[in-house]
């Protein structure tokens, strides 16, 4: 230890020796130049004169045999190089970099900031302006999305994500026409995030696969997985873990909840919010709408979104992390062994807890599922076929 604190000594007196020596070093150099300046100046005075000719070879003379002019001028000189020298040493350069000074404005100067929640959802509200029922059924109608073709399992669904409804969708009077609309703009959705999960599931298996032949992973690899892990709430390397997690849910149940959760497509949080699901968040970080009805002492917001798109994520990863829906997980992995196709009806039935309704939630989204037929849809498939639209319909597809 002794060692380490007298090398730490040694090398701390070497920095400041550095510092030292830097400035000085650059101060000899200044000095060397003045010199040799001079010194051309005084062989230039010493030089001897044959007729008309200038001697290459430089002479000397003494003192005495210098003109008045000439020992002026080399009396000059000295003073100015020794004024120089002085100078030199005394001011080394400094090539340290400096911040320009911040000038302060006056509180009433200083513009207004909007917080960025507000701004969130002000720009929500401008997007959902822009798409109406009317607008919306005519998109459909030129990328050829009939939803009976869908459900009758003849024609793949377009790759139409809106950002958010319709600002008019309840003013459909017709119950069919309102849902069809609402199941026509949320299946794709749906369908968009189910791909995204069986993209990372296929990788995670792909590195479980590595791991079992003994096989380093990757740098890269490796910290996706750590991020994953902890996305999931599972810990590192637990494959096993992941795979019962990360996987999709059935596009009959994620329509029959959000059917439920946002009065199709007609809620104030779905209007202002993109909140199909109604999730709730504690987070005061978090974009949050307060719902109206909060029971006193509850500190909780139903969570907003900037799009449809990151509301159905969100969705797809809180049924697939909490650990309230630990039964849900374990029937559709129960499904997956068995090799059979995951049936949303019959995972329904372990979502109790996601309402405070408990087994009446349930029986609601048995219902709904039935009644519209949706276990026809657990078999759509997003078509590949790109799809040009408007900038304000669309929501951007990235993860």
């Amino acid at each position: 230890m002794n060692q380490k604190i007298s090398e730490n000594i040694y090398s701390s007196g070497d920095r400041a020796a550095g510092r030292i020596r830097r400035p000085l070093g650059l101060a000899a150099d200044r000095v060397q130049t003045i010199i040799r300046w001079v010194k051309s100046c005084v062989q230039r005075l010493g030089i001897r004169r044959t007729g008309k000719d200038i001697d290459p070879d430089y002479g000397t003379r003494s003192l005495s045999e210098m003109t008045l002019f000439e020992k002026a001028t080399l009396g000059f000189l000295g003073v100015s190089v020794l004024a120089l020298m002085v100078f030199a040493a005394s001011s080394p350069i400094d090539r340290t970099a400096y911040a320009p000074q911040a000038k302060f404005l006056p509180p009433e100067a200083v513009p207004q900031v909007e917080v960025a929640g507000e701004l969130t959802l002000r720009s929500i509200q401008r997007n959902r302006a822009s798409l109406t029922v009317r607008s919306l059924r005519k998109t459909f109608s030129t990328v050829k999305y009939d939803f009976d073709s869908v459900q009758a399992g003849e024609e793949d669904v377009p790759p139409v994500f809106l950002m958010s409804m319709p600002s008019d969708i309840g003013h459909i009077r017709v119950p069919e026409q309102r849902k069809e609309i609402f199941f026509q703009s949320v299946l794709p959705l749906i369908l968009k995030v189910n791909q995204e999960i069986l993209d990372k599931r296929r990788r995670v298996a792909a590195l479980a696969a590595q791991v079992r032949r003994a096989a380093k992973l990757p740098a890269e690899e490796r910290l996706w997985l750590a991020a994953i892990s902890e996305q999931y709430k599972t810990r590192r390397n637990d494959f096993a873990a992941l795979l019962r997690r990360i996987d999709v849910v059935p596009p009959s149940l994620a329509l029959a909840q959000a059917a439920e959760e946002s009065g199709w497509g007609t809620s104030r949080f779905v209007r202002e919010g993109n909140a199909l699901f109604g999730q709730w968040t504690v987070e005061e970080d978090e974009d949050g709408l307060l719902p109206s009805r909060r029971d006193r002492g509850k500190t909780h917001r139903v969570k907003a979104f900037d799009s449809l798109l990151d509301g159905v994520r969100a969705y797809a990863r809180n049924l697939n992390s909490h650990r309230a829906y630990r039964a849900m997980r374990s029937l559709r992995a129960d499904m997956r062994k068995a090799g059979s196709a995951l049936n949303g009806l019959a995972l329904s039935s372990s979502l109790s807890s996601y309402s405070a309704r408990g087994e009446e939630y349930v029986r609601s989204l048995q219902v709904i599922i039935r009644t519209n037929r949706l276990h026809k849809l657990d078999g759509a498939r997003l078509g590949d076929k790109v799809v040009s639209l408007p900038a304000e319909f669309q929501a951007k597809p990235s993860i």
